[in-house]
């Protein structure tokens, strides 16, 4: 149905102007149910879709300011692959107090998503010291050399206690800052896993030990050089994750 889709939000609901920063959705601001808004379009199936926006919900009710998924006219949170969220105002962080804010929200991410199922076809960090594949990651296209060096950052996360991780916090386009809160948006990468991948944040906003930053930020390195492979940006974060 593609964009035909947005009808599913009212009559009046139209597409605006397209939005920077969607790599594998299409996204767009939009106006639906009487507001301006943020329509993404993408290929995620509806078990993918479905705990996404579940998520959200449940981070808006325990306070935090995510981009919640605003219903159709007959209740549906997502169509045919189109989901339509709450546009949320804000700037990116911009100095080490900044990063320190987005260090503590994604703390209460953490605490708040202990026991959460992992997202549908997806495989956190240490479970690809076995599986190979999980929906946009696939070892077997890498260098095998490199998928060791990944897998020897993963396995120093063996036997942490796991939760729902952001998944790609450190770009500064998928925060969005004002006087009084911080928002995480983009949740595309969201999963279950171990929270030190949303840890190794700039100038080492989270306070962690130097061994604990250590972990995170080759851990961190491995994940982002596996679930982009191969582009630019992969080659250059696998080229970060040192030897054993």
């Amino acid at each position: 149905m593609g964009w035909e889709a947005l009808g599913q939000w009212g009559e009046d609901a139209v597409r605006i102007e397209p939005l920077t920063g969607g790599v594998a959705n299409d996204v767009w601001s939009v106006r639906a149910c009487g507001r301006i808004a943020v329509g993404r379009l993408g290929s995620r199936t509806d078990a993918d879709l479905a705990w996404e926006t579940e998520l959200l919900q449940h981070l808006d009710r325990e306070g935090m300011t995510v981009p919640v998924p605003i219903p159709t006219t007959d209740g549906r949170l997502f169509v045919d692959g189109l989901v339509v969220m709450k546009y949320t105002k804000g700037r990116p962080p911009e100095t080490t107090s900044d990063w320190r804010r987005v260090a503590d929200t994604l703390r209460e991410l953490h605490r708040l998503t202990q026991g959460w199922p992992q997202r549908p076809g997806w495989k956190s960090s240490t479970d690809l010291l076995h599986a190979e594949t999980g929906t946009r990651i696939d070892l077997t296209a890498m260098p095998p050399e490199g998928v060791i060096r990944c897998r020897a950052a993963w396995s120093r996360l063996i036997g942490r206690q796991t939760c729902v991780v952001h998944g790609n916090p450190n770009n500064p386009g998928n925060i969005r800052i004002t006087v009084d809160r911080v928002a995480l948006i983009d949740w595309d990468e969201a999963h279950v896993d171990v929270p030190d991948l949303d840890l190794a944040l700039p100038e080492n906003a989270a306070d962690l030990a130097d061994d604990a930053f250590d972990i995170a930020s080759q851990a961190s390195a491995a994940w982002e050089a596996a679930v982009c492979w191969k582009d630019e940006y992969s080659v250059k974060r696998l080229a970060e994750v040192r030897s054993v």
